[in-house]
């Protein structure tokens, strides 16, 4: 508790999880009065050289005085701050609010000085970045705007910390002491840093889950079967490189062994270090085991344990205390209700999971929620040959079940630079924090290929996140802004997966198709046409084409300047000149393999031998003696796959589909892949106009925003805040008579729109709300008396008077801050048509010139704005300015929380904005602009 003096309540806002640099965690919390005996024991573990460097002297311990200055704080002027595991402090760090004469002060002085103190045990970490990072975000939030601090220049892991950390910041040297004055605005620096040590620490934290030196099944029973017993055989016999341990407190206390691995009761009978704990004991057992764990120092946790968030409000509870217990020692948890992971490297072998079979390893990366999609995907790709050539299949497979530690975000974080994995598969049944996915997504997407299928759920059960108000379809287009591979199956996603790992990106859509079957050329063809791609004419080899055939015709596409990617077509063939399986296999890698440079898919009809020749896959199971297709039972499906013969070392493979549509699908995503990759690599850039007025518009905002918590503007507030961005709007003038229509309109000037603005009549103008082109006083009182006659009273109709614009396309431009997100531009044609086929882009600002220019040609009806048959094209650089300065707007003053721009009408030269809407309210917090945290609970 706060003593009376203390001017604030206890800040709960200000604690977080967060993960350290070496992938453990960490609690930050703040320091209160009840922490004098815990901060006398973290002082006393303080080497003698650390204290001299945080007090310029000798300082063997704390007194009194002490210890009731660094835990006494009124949360405004004086705050400490805390970052514990298992309870105890491992750093603290404090600020004192300080006056232009460096005494203590309270507001309106926006200086502080700050001080820092890290347990040597504890140091290099990455504890001091992580607490500066939140110390830092106090601070702004008390209207702190610098940090100074003092350090000795022998303290230089200090210095660095200070130095490292991305802000603006002025350095002196006097009296023999180093001092650093910085500012504490985010800077795009110090945002990269933050975002390289979240990227560094995540992945290291997810690192230590897939390759520990030593693995403890926690549940692993004495007779056969079970989950426990069954993950410790299948960690066996994957041959797990490190050490394996049994543990189950019903072992008898003479059992050393169990299946020839050290057995023991409890975790703390362990006389050496382990590194992960798989958790396959009933829940209740669960929170005595994480304790064990905890006290023992493991580092990870696979919890296959159910019961939890999936098994209703109870089970949402026990989940978010497993987690606060297992953080507060450190570690991370994947599950729980998890099916498991899996970590194909010779260096590991780690079979963490109740898959019965260790994949062969390779160079794609699984990530799944459910355990049921996790072994549809790892048995698809088997049936597939198991990986992208006769080497490779699965680098690591996660499958997170509740996924209320680790996500799918972690992972990515791990993926972005792991050097074994090459394509990123990804089945997400949630995205909990859209807006963090898309930012790694895109980083991830820019090195190696990310497959997506999203399901439509809701944020993981038991999570506190922001929930999404964006629809389902708006969250996939960003995604694919992102240069997220977008699917809508599993198959789907194997399909691209294995094409994308096994064969180069395109460098266009032209597609050669050759094969000896006219009518699947043809169905190729279409299928082609279908998907955006440009095809040439199929090439018919007739069903008398030898391999040797296939091999001429695969080089002379390959080496023809006009094609970018080539489709072969394959049938079954009759008579003593067809080819076989493997030697037209053999043909087709030949000539792909003389143009590495060009992607080459086949498209084959029950030709299992030659899909099986072309993947060159072999099962982990051991192939029979001389057995060239020996065949392998699976126990988590019943039946038995083919095993392909093994390809020679180096060669060439091609990825077979059974189906021309999933073939031709598979390409055309892995075309426009290659077209995002490319753009990626300039993504333009946010230009500035002059006649901007940022400062006015914050003025107007505030004064705005002071009469309440959130408003929509009147037309009048609106045209002038939209005016301070330079969108001019065409002013409406109420007509609740048809004198003052008339009046209206005589101050306009003839010819002018007479429109009912009513909710349920507004940009309808299929329903007749609207007459144009009203020349003289006569037509407008003749059009009014129609309106009212037609759809009830003036009051009801709510009839405005506007000047005519010049004809041209209807538009509509809309922009919305979502809380989980961000900020959202949207596009597309006004009108009930669009509505109702959905037919809107989007992009998140800010957005770019390049993305302001894609944005617009990304609608199906985009040719209307392009001339569309014999039309006279409008005037796009016009509307791409529009939307870069809504986007401004927006980006610039995330208290305008809402944008409406209808109707925009575009016409061949310059724009009109007829009607406009924006709504203000207090911005929703940034997540991605503060301290780094992880979800809370």
């Amino acid at each position: 508790m706060q003593s009376a003096s203390d001017r604030h309540e206890y800040p709960a806002h200000w604690e977080a999880d967060v993960v350290l640099r070496d992938g453990g965690t960490a609690r930050i919390r703040p320091i209160t009065v009840d922490d004098a005996e815990r901060l006398v024991s973290f002082y006393e573990q303080v080497s003698d050289e650390s204290k001299y460097y945080r007090f310029f002297a000798p300082y063997p311990r704390l007194s009194a005085k002490d210890v009731h200055r660094f835990t006494h704080h009124d949360f405004v002027d004086r705050v400490g701050l805390a970052a514990t595991v298992g309870g105890e402090f491992i750093a603290t760090v404090r600020y004192d609010r300080i006056g232009a004469d460096g005494m203590a002060a309270s507001a309106p002085a926006d200086e502080a000085e700050v001080a820092f103190l890290v347990q040597d045990a504890h140091q290099g970490r990455g504890v001091a970045s992580a607490l500066l990072e939140h110390i830092a975000a106090v601070a702004r939030e008390r209207d702190i705007r610098r940090f100074a601090a003092e350090v000795l220049p022998a303290n230089t892991k200090m210095i660095k910390v200070f130095t490292d950390a991305g802000y603006t910041q002025k350095r002196s040297f006097e009296d023999g002491v180093v001092r650093l004055e910085f500012d504490l605005e985010p800077t795009e620096r110090s945002l990269a840093v933050q975002r390289a040590r979240e990227q560094r620490a995540e992945a290291h934290s997810v690192r230590r889950l897939l390759a520990p030196g030593s693995v403890a099944v926690v549940g692993a029973g004495r007779t056969p079967g079970g989950v426990g017993r069954s993950v410790l055989g299948n960690l066996r016999e994957a041959g797990f490189t490190g050490r394996l341990y049994a543990v189950n407190r019903a072992f008898p206390e003479d059992l050393k062994e169990l299946d020839g691995v050290p057995a023991h009761r409890s975790v703390r009978d362990m006389g050496e270090p382990v590194d992960l704990a798989v958790l396959a004991v009933p829940a209740e057992h669960v929170p005595e085991a994480v304790a064990e764990c905890g006290e023992h120092g493991v580092q990870g946790l696979v919890v296959l344990s159910a019961g939890y968030a999936e098994s209703g409000p109870d089970g949402r509870e026990r989940q978010r205390e497993l987690v606060r217990h297992a953080r507060a020692y450190g570690m991370r948890i994947i599950g729980p209700n998890a099916f498991g992971v899996i970590n194909t490297s010779p260096q590991v072998r780690l079979n963490a999971s109740l898959a019965p079979q260790m994949p062969r390893p390779g160079r794609i990366g699984l990530f799944a929620q459910s355990g049921a999609i996790g072994i549809a995907l790892l048995s698809r790709l088997h049936r597939r040959g198991g990986g992208v050539t006769g080497v490779t299949g699965v680098s690591t497979f996660v499958s997170s079940g509740n996924r209320a530690d680790v996500s799918g975000n972690d992972v990515l974080q791990y993926w972005y630079d792991d050097p074994d994995t090459d394509v990123a598969l990804m089945y997400l049944e949630s995205i909990g924090n859209p807006r963090k996915f898309t930012r790694l997504a895109r980083r991830t997407a820019a090195a190696k290929p990310l497959v997506v299928v999203q399901g439509a759920g809701s944020a993981p059960q038991g999570h506190a996140v922001r929930a999404t108000r964006l629809p389902h379809a708006t969250v996939s287009a960003l995604l694919r802004q992102a240069g997220v591979i977008r699917v809508d199956t599993i198959t789907e996603l194997v399909d691209a997966g294995l094409l994308l790992a096994r064969q180069p990106l395109p460098t266009g859509p032209r597609v050669a198709i050759l094969g000896n079957s006219e009518s699947l050329g043809l169905l190729t063809y279409d299928a082609c046409l279908s998907e955006g791609l440009r095809p040439l004419p199929p090439l018919d080899l007739t069903t008398e084409a030898s391999a040797e055939d296939f091999h001429a015709a695969l080089a002379r596409a390959l080496a023809d300047e006009t094609c970018d990617a080539v489709v072969v077509t394959a049938i079954p063939a009759i008579g003593e000149a067809s080819p076989g399986d493997a030697a037209l296999a053999q043909a087709l890698r030949s000539a792909a393999a003389a143009a590495p440079a060009k992607p080459v898919l086949v498209v084959h009809v029950e030709l299992g031998g030659l899909a099986a020749a072309l993947s060159a896959a072999a099962s982990t199971a051991p192939r029979a003696e001389g057995t060239p297709h020996a065949r392998v039972a699976t126990e988590d499906t019943g039946t038995r796959w083919p095993v392909p013969v093994e390809a020679p070392e180096g060669a060439h493979l091609i990825p077979a589909f059974p189906a021309a549509e999933r073939a031709v699908r598979a390409l055309a995503e892995a075309v426009k892949y290659a077209q995002w990759r490319r753009e990626a690599a300039d993504p333009g850039k946010v230009p500035e106009y002059e006649d901007i007025d940022e400062k006015g518009a914050a003025a107007l905002i505030g004064g705005l925003l002071a009469r309440g918590q959130g408003l929509t503007l009147g037309a009048d507030e609106t045209c002038e805040l939209l005016g301070r961005y330079g969108i001019r709007t065409r002013r409406a003038i109420p007509a609740p008579t048809p004198d003052e229509a008339a009046r209206a309109a005589g101050a306009l000037g003839y010819p002018v729109a007479l429109k009912a603005t009513a909710p349920h009549l507004r940009h309808r103008a299929d329903l007749g709300g609207v007459r144009l082109d009203l020349a003289d006083e006569e037509q407008l009182r003749r059009a009014y008396a129609e309106l009212t006659e037609l759809f009830g009273k003036p009051e009801e109709l709510r009839p405005v008077v506007q000047s005519m614009a010049p004809r041209g396309v209807d538009t509509v431009v809309r922009a919305v801050i979502d809380p989980a997100a961000g900020a959202v531009l949207s596009f597309g044609l006004a009108g009930a048509a669009s509505q109702l086929l959905g037919d809107m882009a989007h992009r998140l600002v800010p957005v770019t010139d390049r993305d302001a220019t894609s944005l617009i040609r990304s609608i199906r009806t985009a040719p209307l704005l392009f001339g569309w048959r014999g039309s006279t094209p409008v005037d796009t650089p016009a509307l791409e300015e529009l939307l870069l300065r809504v986007s401004r707007l927006v980006d610039d003053h995330p208290e305008v929380v809402a944008v409406t721009l209808e109707p925009v009408v575009v016409a061949p030269h310059g724009l009109s904005v007829l009607g406009a809407s924006v709504r203000l309210a207090p911005p929703p917090a940034r997540g991605d602009l503060g301290p780094r945290t992880l979800p809370t609970y």
